[in-house]
Protein backbone atom coordinates (compact mmCIF):
# COMPACT_ATOMS: atom_id res chain seq x y z
CA UNK A 1 0.00 0.00 0.00
CA UNK A 2 1.07 3.73 -0.65
CA UNK A 3 0.14 5.58 1.12
CA UNK A 4 -0.95 9.20 0.10
CA UNK A 5 0.94 11.38 2.97
CA UNK A 6 -1.31 12.94 5.74
CA UNK A 7 -2.54 15.83 3.80
CA UNK A 8 -4.30 17.70 6.51
CA UNK A 9 -2.06 16.69 9.32
CA UNK A 10 0.75 18.49 7.34
CA UNK A 11 -1.19 21.92 7.37
CA UNK A 12 -0.68 22.17 11.23
CA UNK A 13 1.63 23.89 13.59
CA UNK A 14 3.73 21.77 15.64
CA UNK A 15 1.54 21.79 18.35
CA UNK A 16 -1.21 20.40 16.89
CA UNK A 17 0.73 17.60 15.15
CA UNK A 18 1.81 16.55 18.61
CA UNK A 19 -2.07 16.03 19.70
CA UNK A 20 -3.05 14.22 15.94
CA UNK A 21 -0.29 11.88 16.84
CA UNK A 22 -1.44 11.45 20.27
CA UNK A 23 -5.17 10.96 18.94
CA UNK A 24 -3.56 8.28 16.50
CA UNK A 25 -1.64 6.63 18.49
CA UNK A 26 -4.05 6.39 21.23
CA UNK A 27 -6.77 5.07 18.52
CA UNK A 28 -4.62 2.65 16.16
CA UNK A 29 -3.88 1.03 19.83
CA UNK A 30 -7.61 0.64 20.98
CA UNK A 31 -7.00 2.21 23.91
CA UNK A 32 -10.14 3.31 26.58
CA UNK A 33 -8.28 6.52 26.84
CA UNK A 34 -5.06 8.71 26.79
CA UNK A 35 -3.35 11.97 27.39
CA UNK A 36 -3.13 14.04 24.63
CA UNK A 37 -2.01 17.87 24.68
CA UNK A 38 -4.82 20.35 25.52
CA UNK A 39 -6.21 22.10 22.78
CA UNK A 40 -9.99 23.88 23.13
CA UNK A 41 -12.35 21.25 21.89
CA UNK A 42 -13.41 23.02 18.98
CA UNK A 43 -9.61 22.25 17.64
CA UNK A 44 -9.88 18.71 19.26
CA UNK A 45 -13.03 18.12 17.29
CA UNK A 46 -11.41 19.31 13.55
CA UNK A 47 -8.47 17.77 14.56
CA UNK A 48 -10.40 13.89 15.19
CA UNK A 49 -12.35 14.37 12.15
CA UNK A 50 -9.55 15.11 9.76
CA UNK A 51 -7.53 12.73 11.28
CA UNK A 52 -10.11 10.26 9.79
CA UNK A 53 -9.84 11.81 6.43
CA UNK A 54 -5.93 11.25 6.61
CA UNK A 55 -6.33 7.68 7.62
CA UNK A 56 -10.00 6.22 6.74
CA UNK A 57 -8.68 2.77 8.31
CA UNK A 58 -9.78 4.20 11.73
CA UNK A 59 -13.23 3.35 10.51
CA UNK A 60 -14.07 2.30 14.59
CA UNK A 61 -13.81 6.03 16.61
CA UNK A 62 -17.42 7.24 15.88
CA UNK A 63 -16.96 9.99 18.50
CA UNK A 64 -14.98 11.40 21.82
CA UNK A 65 -15.53 12.91 25.20
CA UNK A 66 -12.38 14.40 26.85
CA UNK A 67 -11.77 15.85 30.60
CA UNK A 68 -9.00 17.72 32.10
CA UNK A 69 -7.82 19.68 35.02
CA UNK A 70 -7.17 23.11 35.45
CA UNK A 71 -3.95 23.56 35.65
CA UNK A 72 -2.97 20.82 33.28
CA UNK A 73 -1.33 21.03 30.12
CA UNK A 74 -2.59 17.61 29.06
CA UNK A 75 -6.33 16.51 28.53
CA UNK A 76 -7.68 12.95 29.11
CA UNK A 77 -9.22 11.60 25.70
CA UNK A 78 -11.98 9.19 26.16
CA UNK A 79 -12.56 7.75 22.56
CA UNK A 80 -16.23 6.17 21.42
CA UNK A 81 -16.02 2.84 19.46
CA UNK A 82 -18.08 1.67 17.52
CA UNK A 83 -17.50 -2.16 18.25
CA UNK A 84 -15.57 -4.11 21.50
CA UNK A 85 -11.86 -4.34 20.83
CA UNK A 86 -12.48 -8.25 19.39
CA UNK A 87 -15.33 -7.00 17.02
CA UNK A 88 -12.88 -4.46 15.46
CA UNK A 89 -9.54 -6.66 15.18
CA UNK A 90 -12.14 -8.69 13.29
CA UNK A 91 -13.65 -5.90 11.34
CA UNK A 92 -10.25 -4.90 10.31
CA UNK A 93 -9.12 -8.03 8.91
CA UNK A 94 -12.02 -8.61 6.97
CA UNK A 95 -11.82 -5.02 5.56
CA UNK A 96 -7.61 -5.72 4.87
CA UNK A 97 -8.96 -8.90 3.15
CA UNK A 98 -12.04 -7.03 1.25
CA UNK A 99 -9.42 -4.38 0.11
CA UNK A 100 -6.65 -6.72 -0.94
CA UNK A 101 -9.37 -9.02 -2.90
CA UNK A 102 -11.07 -5.84 -4.98
CA UNK A 103 -7.59 -4.40 -5.97
CA UNK A 104 -5.97 -7.16 -7.10
CA UNK A 105 -7.27 -6.64 -10.52
CA UNK A 106 -5.93 -3.55 -11.09
CA UNK A 107 -2.68 -3.61 -9.71
CA UNK A 108 -1.39 -3.17 -13.76
CA UNK A 109 -3.34 -0.84 -14.42
CA UNK A 110 -2.42 2.45 -15.43
CA UNK A 111 -3.21 5.35 -13.28
CA UNK A 112 -6.50 6.87 -15.05
CA UNK A 113 -7.65 2.97 -14.68
CA UNK A 114 -7.51 2.37 -11.91
CA UNK A 115 -9.37 5.70 -10.83
CA UNK A 116 -12.09 4.05 -13.04
CA UNK A 117 -12.14 1.36 -11.79
CA UNK A 118 -12.42 2.88 -8.14
CA UNK A 119 -15.15 4.56 -9.33
CA UNK A 120 -17.36 2.31 -11.30
CA UNK A 121 -16.83 -0.31 -8.18
CA UNK A 122 -18.77 2.47 -6.45
CA UNK A 123 -21.59 3.22 -8.62
CA UNK A 124 -21.82 -0.47 -8.87
CA UNK A 125 -21.99 -2.20 -5.73
CA UNK A 126 -22.78 0.72 -3.39
CA UNK A 127 -26.14 2.65 -2.13
CA UNK A 128 -26.52 5.62 -0.66
CA UNK A 129 -27.87 5.03 2.99
CA UNK A 130 -30.71 7.42 3.70
CA UNK A 131 -30.92 5.79 7.17
CA UNK A 132 -27.18 7.27 7.90
CA UNK A 133 -26.14 4.75 10.23
CA UNK A 134 -22.98 5.32 11.85
CA UNK A 135 -21.22 2.69 9.95
CA UNK A 136 -21.99 4.22 7.00
CA UNK A 137 -19.60 7.25 7.39
CA UNK A 138 -16.72 4.89 7.39
CA UNK A 139 -14.99 2.87 4.92
CA UNK A 140 -17.32 -0.79 6.54
CA UNK A 141 -20.47 0.46 4.94
CA UNK A 142 -19.16 0.45 1.62
CA UNK A 143 -16.83 -2.59 1.78
CA UNK A 144 -18.54 -4.45 4.38
CA UNK A 145 -22.46 -3.76 3.61
CA UNK A 146 -22.44 -2.54 0.53
CA UNK A 147 -24.39 0.89 1.17
CA UNK A 148 -22.65 4.66 2.69
CA UNK A 149 -23.16 8.05 2.73
CA UNK A 150 -20.82 10.79 0.98
CA UNK A 151 -18.11 10.40 3.67
CA UNK A 152 -18.11 6.65 3.50
CA UNK A 153 -18.18 6.61 0.05
CA UNK A 154 -14.89 9.39 -0.26
CA UNK A 155 -12.81 7.21 2.76
CA UNK A 156 -13.26 4.28 0.60
CA UNK A 157 -11.91 5.64 -2.41
CA UNK A 158 -9.22 7.03 -0.71
CA UNK A 159 -9.02 3.71 1.22
CA UNK A 160 -8.57 2.09 -2.70
CA UNK A 161 -6.72 4.38 -4.07
CA UNK A 162 -3.81 4.09 -1.66
CA UNK A 163 -4.03 0.43 -2.11
CA UNK A 164 -3.30 0.95 -5.23
CA UNK A 165 -0.83 4.03 -4.99
CA UNK A 166 -3.26 6.69 -6.50
CA UNK A 167 -2.21 10.22 -4.34
CA UNK A 168 -5.78 10.91 -2.94
CA UNK A 169 -7.18 12.79 -0.08
CA UNK A 170 -10.88 14.06 0.98
CA UNK A 171 -12.63 17.26 0.43
CA UNK A 172 -15.62 18.01 2.96
CA UNK A 173 -17.69 21.33 2.53
CA UNK A 174 -19.76 22.81 4.99
CA UNK A 175 -24.12 22.61 4.63
CA UNK A 176 -25.42 25.90 2.96
CA UNK A 177 -29.14 25.96 4.63
CA UNK A 178 -29.72 28.85 2.17
CA UNK A 179 -29.74 26.44 -0.56
CA UNK A 180 -31.36 23.79 0.96
CA UNK A 181 -27.89 22.02 1.60
CA UNK A 182 -28.48 20.51 4.72
CA UNK A 183 -25.09 18.42 5.65
CA UNK A 184 -21.64 18.19 4.50
CA UNK A 185 -20.39 16.69 1.99
CA UNK A 186 -17.33 14.95 0.90
CA UNK A 187 -15.51 13.69 -2.02
CA UNK A 188 -12.50 13.12 -3.11
CA UNK A 189 -9.23 15.58 -4.89
CA UNK A 190 -6.79 12.79 -6.87
CA UNK A 191 -3.53 13.29 -8.39
CA UNK A 192 -2.97 12.21 -12.24
CA UNK A 193 0.49 12.55 -13.40
CA UNK A 194 1.05 16.30 -12.47
CA UNK A 195 -2.39 18.09 -12.42
CA UNK A 196 -5.07 17.41 -8.96
CA UNK A 197 -8.93 16.98 -10.45
CA UNK A 198 -12.10 16.71 -8.48
CA UNK A 199 -13.93 13.32 -8.24
CA UNK A 200 -17.54 13.06 -6.59
CA UNK A 201 -18.42 9.27 -6.79
CA UNK A 202 -21.60 10.04 -4.64
CA UNK A 203 -23.01 12.25 -6.99
CA UNK A 204 -21.92 10.01 -9.95
CA UNK A 205 -23.29 7.10 -7.85
CA UNK A 206 -26.65 9.39 -7.65
CA UNK A 207 -27.38 9.96 -11.58
CA UNK A 208 -26.70 6.00 -12.51
CA UNK A 209 -29.91 4.04 -13.36
CA UNK A 210 -31.02 1.00 -15.44
CA UNK A 211 -27.38 0.11 -15.25
CA UNK A 212 -25.74 2.90 -16.92
CA UNK A 213 -22.85 4.67 -15.05
CA UNK A 214 -22.30 7.91 -15.04
CA UNK A 215 -18.96 10.22 -15.07
CA UNK A 216 -20.19 14.08 -15.02
CA UNK A 217 -18.18 14.38 -11.73
CA UNK A 218 -15.00 12.64 -12.70
CA UNK A 219 -12.06 14.58 -13.27
CA UNK A 220 -13.54 18.09 -13.13
CA UNK A 221 -11.40 21.41 -12.41
CA UNK A 222 -12.20 24.13 -9.88
CA UNK A 223 -14.42 25.82 -12.47
CA UNK A 224 -16.22 23.66 -13.23
CA UNK A 225 -16.81 21.47 -10.14
CA UNK A 226 -17.88 24.38 -8.11
CA UNK A 227 -20.84 25.29 -10.09
CA UNK A 228 -22.86 23.02 -7.70
CA UNK A 229 -20.50 22.11 -5.08
CA UNK A 230 -19.93 24.33 -1.88
CA UNK A 231 -16.18 25.80 -1.48
CA UNK A 232 -13.98 23.15 0.70
CA UNK A 233 -13.73 24.17 4.49
CA UNK A 234 -9.70 23.04 4.92
CA UNK A 235 -7.49 23.88 1.94
CA UNK A 236 -7.23 21.09 -1.13
CA UNK A 237 -4.81 22.02 -3.74
CA UNK A 238 -6.18 23.93 -6.64
CA UNK A 239 -7.37 21.40 -9.55
CA UNK A 240 -6.79 23.65 -12.48
CA UNK A 241 -6.76 21.13 -15.45
CA UNK A 242 -10.03 21.55 -17.47
CA UNK A 243 -8.76 19.13 -20.48
CA UNK A 244 -9.26 15.60 -18.94
CA UNK A 245 -12.41 15.85 -17.84
CA UNK A 246 -13.46 12.72 -18.42
CA UNK A 247 -16.36 12.80 -21.20
CA UNK A 248 -13.94 15.08 -22.91
CA UNK A 249 -11.19 12.46 -22.93
CA UNK A 250 -13.51 9.67 -24.19
CA UNK A 251 -14.87 12.00 -26.90
CA UNK A 252 -18.46 12.75 -25.46
CA UNK A 253 -17.79 16.49 -25.08
CA UNK A 254 -19.29 18.09 -28.04
CA UNK A 255 -18.36 22.00 -29.54
CA UNK A 256 -20.78 21.40 -32.42
CA UNK A 257 -25.01 20.27 -32.82
CA UNK A 258 -23.83 18.20 -35.65
CA UNK A 259 -21.72 16.01 -33.59
CA UNK A 260 -24.70 15.60 -31.45
CA UNK A 261 -27.28 14.81 -34.43
CA UNK A 262 -24.37 12.20 -35.91
CA UNK A 263 -23.82 10.74 -32.30
CA UNK A 264 -27.64 10.04 -31.65
CA UNK A 265 -27.87 8.19 -35.28
CA UNK A 266 -25.05 6.08 -33.81
CA UNK A 267 -26.67 5.24 -30.56
CA UNK A 268 -30.19 4.51 -31.98
CA UNK A 269 -28.78 2.01 -34.55
CA UNK A 270 -27.26 0.33 -31.35
CA UNK A 271 -30.37 0.54 -28.99
CA UNK A 272 -28.45 2.76 -26.93
CA UNK A 273 -28.93 5.71 -25.12
CA UNK A 274 -26.36 8.58 -25.86
CA UNK A 275 -25.19 10.43 -22.73
CA UNK A 276 -22.61 13.37 -23.31
CA UNK A 277 -21.45 16.86 -22.48
CA UNK A 278 -22.68 20.27 -24.49
CA UNK A 279 -19.35 22.61 -24.68
CA UNK A 280 -20.45 24.45 -27.56
CA UNK A 281 -20.79 27.47 -26.20
CA UNK A 282 -23.07 28.03 -22.27
CA UNK A 283 -25.62 25.39 -22.12
CA UNK A 284 -28.92 28.51 -22.24
CA UNK A 285 -31.92 27.53 -22.02
CA UNK A 286 -32.21 28.83 -25.90
CA UNK A 287 -29.36 26.38 -26.77
CA UNK A 288 -31.19 23.38 -24.80
CA UNK A 289 -34.34 23.73 -27.08
CA UNK A 290 -32.00 23.40 -30.43
CA UNK A 291 -30.47 20.48 -28.87
CA UNK A 292 -33.44 18.73 -28.02
CA UNK A 293 -35.39 19.58 -31.19
CA UNK A 294 -32.00 18.19 -32.86
CA UNK A 295 -32.65 15.08 -31.06
CA UNK A 296 -36.24 14.63 -31.95
CA UNK A 297 -35.41 15.18 -35.18
CA UNK A 298 -33.30 12.97 -35.53
CA UNK A 299 -34.82 10.21 -33.39
CA UNK A 300 -37.53 10.76 -36.00
CA UNK A 301 -35.62 9.86 -38.97
CA UNK A 302 -35.89 6.08 -37.07
CA UNK A 303 -39.46 6.41 -36.32
CA UNK A 304 -38.11 7.12 -32.90
CA UNK A 305 -38.59 9.71 -30.25
CA UNK A 306 -35.79 12.05 -27.79
CA UNK A 307 -36.05 12.21 -23.93
CA UNK A 308 -33.79 13.73 -22.68
CA UNK A 309 -32.38 13.72 -19.20
CA UNK A 310 -29.78 16.77 -18.15
CA UNK A 311 -27.43 17.37 -15.69
CA UNK A 312 -27.69 21.06 -16.18
CA UNK A 313 -24.64 23.06 -13.58
CA UNK A 314 -22.39 20.56 -15.33
CA UNK A 315 -24.31 20.38 -18.83
CA UNK A 316 -24.65 16.72 -19.52
CA UNK A 317 -27.46 15.49 -21.67
CA UNK A 318 -28.29 11.56 -21.51
CA UNK A 319 -30.61 11.20 -23.82
CA UNK A 320 -33.07 7.87 -25.23
CA UNK A 321 -34.38 7.27 -28.02
CA UNK A 322 -38.18 5.35 -26.82
CA UNK A 323 -40.74 4.34 -29.95
CA UNK A 324 -43.91 6.07 -27.75
CA UNK A 325 -43.23 10.05 -27.32
CA UNK A 326 -42.43 10.68 -23.95
CA UNK A 327 -44.70 13.26 -21.79
CA UNK A 328 -41.84 15.33 -21.04
CA UNK A 329 -39.20 16.00 -23.69
CA UNK A 330 -36.45 16.52 -20.96
CA UNK A 331 -36.25 16.33 -17.38
CA UNK A 332 -33.55 17.91 -15.03
CA UNK A 333 -31.40 15.82 -13.21
CA UNK A 334 -30.56 16.90 -9.81
CA UNK A 335 -27.10 15.15 -8.62
CA UNK A 336 -26.99 15.02 -4.86
CA UNK A 337 -26.39 12.89 -1.80
CA UNK A 338 -29.06 10.10 -2.86
CA UNK A 339 -31.46 11.11 -0.74
CA UNK A 340 -34.39 11.14 -3.63
CA UNK A 341 -32.76 7.90 -4.70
Amino acid sequence: MTQTPAHYYNQLPKEEQSAYHAIQTGLSALAPSFTVPRLDSRRLGELFFTLRLDHPEIFYAAGFHYRFYPDSGHVEFIPEYLFEKAKIREHQKALSARVAKLTRPAQGMDERAKEQYIHDFICKNVRYDKLKKPYSHEIIGPLGQGVGVCEGIAKTVKTLCDTLGLWCIIAVSEANPDKQIRYRHAWNVIKLGKSYYHVDATFDNSLGREGMLRYDYMNLDDKRFFRDHEPAIWPVPACTDGENFYYREKKLSFTKQEEVAKRALQAIRKNRPLLFHWRGGYLTREVLKELVALLEETAAQKNRHAQIRLNWPQAVLCADFPEERPGEAWVAEHANEGEDQ
